[in-house]
């Protein structure tokens, strides 16, 4: 992949550290130009100036036209990486409607409204890349955290909708769908992410490396750790005894709390 992204304009949200920081990086290595993306402005301009890159802050909603005139007007990957993760802080119990609101803006509104500014000239030119960081929450679900399980499905379900809308207009559209990743994000799930995710837990820099192999055989879903697509597998085919199999960690994260 040397070179493959050689001027590319490139742009990643979230970007500040975790995973976002990782795809920056590489797709720096590559030879692109990257607007580095986050809420907190230190963190990316700490980022950019490590990568040669250019520190666009602020709510990864609304930044496509700031990033778009920072790449000299033209974006040719997206990586809409920016999320947010809620958990119940109990076994039971409703959450605050305003996690829920948080969610669906950050996991999903956000990509669909960086789509709707990119979509006419990626399709006026016949060609644009983007990149939904999901989670294999979005495929299977994650226990304690209904708002991050139910709206990276979501996340999973938009960029579907992309990719069999518009690759046949130039689009191409890939969704990241790690387990438990060594990031910020990960150490603020707790008990329910210690005992589901931290044991097969990797690097950020992995993800990245699996977004490349995944450019590179032109995939649609990035699996980075691949037992994934067993379980995936098991959920379709037999619900019932996955659900069975779900609801025992459930018993098992309770029986630890």
């Amino acid at each position: 992949m040397v070179g493959a992204f050689q001027g590319s304009g490139v742009v990643v949200t979230g970007a500040g550290g975790g995973i976002g920081a990782a795809l920056a990086r590489r797709f720096a290595a590559e030879g692109a130009r990257v607007v580095v993306n986050d809420l907190d402005a230190e963190r990316a301009k700490r980022v950019a100036e490590e990568i040669g890159g250019i520190a666009v802050a602020g709510d990864a909603s609304g930044i496509v036209a700031d990033a778009r005139d920072a790449l000299d007007g033209t974006v040719d990957v997206y990586c809409a990486n920016a999320g947010v993760a809620f958990g119940d802080g109990s076994a039971d119990g409703p959450l605050d409607e305003t996690a829920w609101a948080a969610s669906w803006d950050v996991n999903v509104m956000a990509h669909v409204r960086a789509a709707h500014a990119l979509l006419p000239g990626w399709l006026e030119r016949g060609s644009g890349r983007f990149v939904s960081t999901v989670s294999a929450a979005g495929l299977l679900t994650m226990i304690g955290a209904a708002p991050y399980a139910v709206t990276k499905h979501g996340a999973l379900a938009f960029a579907e909708w992309l990719s069999l809308t518009y690759r046949h207009r130039g689009l191409k559209v890939h969704a990241i769908c790690p387990q438990g990743v060594r990031t910020d994000m990960l150490a603020a799930t707790g008990s329910a992410g210690d005992l589901v995710l931290q044991p097969t837990a990797i690097e950020p820099e992995d993800v990245a490396d699996a977004l490349f192999e995944g450019i590179e055989e032109d995939r649609f879903l990035i699996l980075p750790h691949p037992e994934v697509a067993g379980y995936y597998q098991a959920r379709a085919g037999a619900p019932d005894r996955w659900l069975s199999g779900m609801n025992r960690i459930q018993q098992q994260w309770e029986a630890a709390r």
